[in-house]
């Protein structure tokens, strides 16, 4: 489920033309942060909203959307943004 809520709110924000959310909570069992409930995801993401956006701009917009599940729904995120034109 907290994928799925991932990608709703990232389809929201963004309207992406690619979005892939991948849970690898499972790689992390164990993991500090896997005690605190929070998942580990990688997002795969393609959005106009990124054009002319650097690297750094593109994941604070990404953590922007989704800073109210930290930590409950995720506890790390890696993020793989980029503008349709950089694809």
């Amino acid at each position: 489920m907290s994928s799925h809520q991932i990608e709703q709110i990232l389809k929201q924000t963004f309207a992406p033309t690619h979005l892939e959310v991948i849970d690898e909570s499972h790689l992390h069992a164990g993991h500090e942060g896997a005690k605190s409930g929070g998942g580990h995801y990688v997002v795969h993401i393609v959005a106009p909203a990124f054009s002319g956006k650097s690297r750094m701009q593109k994941h604070r917009l990404v953590h922007a959307a989704t800073k109210h599940l930290f930590p409950s729904v995720i506890h790390a995120l890696s993020i793989h943004a980029k503008a349709p034109e950089d694809t």
